[in-house]
C-alpha cells in the first residue's frame, strides 16, 4: 500500500470514529433510565465507581499532556511520542469506560444552587463541546506526528492540544463537581 493509499484510509477512519463517537455518547445521554437499569447493574457494582476512575483516566491525560510539551520543548521526540500516545490510550480506556457506566446508570444531576451552580454548567458546557473536536483534532495530530508529517502536525497541534488539555482537565473538574451526587 502507497503512503497515500495509507494516508486516506487512515484519515477515513478518523473521520468515522469523529463521527460515531459523539452520536454514540448522545444516544447514551437521552437513553431512558428505565433501560440502562433492565442491563441488570446496580448501585453496588464495581461499574458505579468508574467515575472516579474516570477522573484519574482524565487527570494522568492531562499530566501526559504536559509531559509531552515538556519533551519536545527539550528536543526529546521519543519522550514526547511516549507521552502523547499513553495520553491517547487513556483517553481511549475513559471512552470506553465512559459508554460502559452511562450505558448501565442513569446520570446523575448536579444540585448546587448559587454561583456554584453556574461555574459547573459553564465548565460542563465548554467541556461537552470541546470534547467533540478533540477526538479528530487529536487523532490527526498523533497520526501527523506517527508519520513524520511534522509540518501539518505542528499546524494541527495549535488547536488540539490546548483543547485536549482543557478537556482532560474539565473532565476531573466535572468530577470533584458532581461527586458528592453519585
Amino acid at each position: 500500500m502507497t503512503n497515500v493509499a495509507q494516508d486516506k484510509k487512515v484519515l477515513n477512519f478518523i473521520y468515522i470514529v469523529s463521527a460515531v463517537i459523539p452520536v454514540a455518547v448522545g444516544l447514551l445521554m437521552i437513553m431512558p433510565t428505565e433501560w440502562k437499569m433492565s442491563l441488570g447493574m446496580t448501585e453496588n457494582t464495581p461499574v458505579s465507581s468508574l467515575p472516579l476512575v474516570h477522573a484519574v483516566l482524565n487527570g494522568l491525560t492531562f499530566l501526559f499532556l504536559l509531559m509531552a510539551l515538556v519533551a519536545i520543548k527539550n528536543k526529546r521526540i521519543i519522550i514526547h511520542r511516549t507521552f502523547m500516545i499513553s495520553a491517547l490510550v487513556l483517553s481511549s480506556v475513559f471512552l470506553i469506560s465512559y459508554v460502559i457506566y452511562h450505558t448501565t446508570h442513569p446520570s446523575a444531576k448536579f444540585l448546587g444552587e448559587g454561583t456554584v451552580r453556574y461555574v459547573y454548567f459553564f465548565i460542563l458546557i465548554s467541556h461537552i463541546i470541546l470534547s467533540i473536536p478533540v477526538i479528530p483534532l487529536a487523532l490527526l495530530s498523533i497520526w501527523r506526528g506517527w508519520t513524520n508529517d511534522i509540518e501539518k502536525h505542528k499546524k494541527i497541534t495549535k488547536f488540539s492540544f490546548p483543547i485536549w488539555l482543557y478537556v482532560s482537565l474539565t473532565g476531573v473538574l466535572v468530577y470533584l463537581f458532581m461527586q458528592p451526587y453519585y
